[in-house]
């Protein structure tokens, strides 16, 4: 999912593309969405390509491929107003498999045999970050010995800040739901109750560190009141 600006951006310079046959400048898409100064078209372009919606070709002026659009790009945008998409509620609370009644512990291939469902709350971003979803239509089934006691719940990767950690873009996390978190933990991070990021949390001094896993991406520091844990990295499933 798109943030409002994104949206905004990428049909501008799809629409602008069409008509002109190059990219436009800077000035032209600050001016067309708005806003006050470049640097936040500078994050939207880094998002977008983040996300793989475009591309800026090297050594080359003026030069922003359109890779894909998003499938409700004809849809329009939601209004201003709505309530923040935040993780919340709607949580698999597991709990740990019970021993066998005669006291032995349970043979593994017995754990592995029983699964949680978990509901995959839609994609975060292993980068710039994006509002998470709540969509508790779709799960995913877990086995038990990937989980400990508490809530836990599932997430697409979608970016590839995390990488250098071994999380790749399409990667499906378990996270195990927590309002605290140690130092060096990965985490869901919500960003000013309203954004959602996969990142590892370093605590400098009175502020919040959200690092990357990637050297092309930089590590962005919070104020405490800004940022809220929503979950610890527990484990990821990958498709090949």
């Amino acid at each position: 999912m798109l943030t409002r600006k994104q949206h905004e951006l990428l049909r501008f310079l799809h629409d602008y593309l069409e008509q002109q046959g190059i990219s436009p400048s800077f000035d032209e898409m600050k001016e067309a969405l708005g806003l006050k100064s470049k640097s936040g078209i500078h994050r939207l372009i880094l998002a977008l390509e983040e996300r793989r919606f475009i591309r800026r070709l090297p050594n080359r002026a003026r030069a922003i491929e359109v890779l894909r659009l998003p499938g409700d790009l004809a849809q329009e945008p939601e209004p201003h107003g709505l309530s923040p998409k935040v993780i919340q509620g709607g949580f698999g609370e597991v709990a740990a498999p019970s021993p066998p009644e005669d006291g032995s512990r349970p043979e593994a291939s017995q754990i592995e045999a029983e699964v949680a469902q978990l509901p995959l709350l839609g994609r975060i971003a292993a980068g710039t970050p994006i509002e998470a979803l709540q969509d508790h239509s779709v799960s995913v089934e877990v086995p038990m010995s990937f989980l400990g006691s508490g809530e836990h719940y599932a997430l697409e990767v979608e970016g590839d800040s995390m990488i250098e950690a071994g999380i790749h873009d399409g990667d499906t996390i378990i996270v195990n739901r927590s309002d605290t978190a140690d130092n060096g933990s990965i985490v869901v991070a919500l960003i000013d109750d309203r954004e959602a990021t996969l990142k590892r949390l370093r605590r400098k001094g009175g502020a919040i560190a959200l690092e990357p896993a990637n050297k092309t991406y930089e590590t962005r520091i919070f104020p405490p009141k800004r940022v809220k844990i929503q979950g610890r990295l527990i484990g990821l499933m990958r498709r090949y």
